[in-house]
């Protein structure tokens, strides 16, 4: 099989990431907080290296989601019927965000806070 030009493989890349935000809530919810964290690193003028421990976790959250939902489709594919099995698999991939989310509010804090009360 051939590989696709690079902008197809970009294309089909960005189409990935415009299914996930028409189709997916959590995506959704994730992409608004991105959003929050851009507007507040340009109106707390963060420094560079904090701007980039903001971005590193926020596309952190972002692309977990996307695995999540990649591991939960696959599933449904395997195993459209419910089964433990599969239910324990998407647990587990779900478990995956989570942790990367308590991360981002983690550093989120330690990030913010001396811009705010400081």
């Amino acid at each position: 099989m051939r590989k696709p030009p690079i902008h197809k493989s970009f294309l089909n890349a960005f189409r990935g990431i415009f299914f996930m935000l028409r189709s997916e809530r959590n995506f959704q919810l994730e992409v608004f907080a991105f959003f929050i964290n851009i507007f507040l690193i340009f109106y707390l003028n963060l420094s560079s290296f904090d701007t980039i421990l903001i971005l590193i976790v926020c596309f952190g959250v972002l692309a977990a989601e996307i695995f999540n939902t990649a591991i939960e489709k696959i599933c449904d594919i395997v195993q459209p019927e419910f089964d433990k099995r599969i239910g324990f698999i998407k647990d587990i991939s779900a478990g995956a965000v989570t942790l990367m989310a308590i991360l981002s509010v983690i550093v989120g804090i330690s990030v913010y806070w001396k811009y705010i009360f400081n």
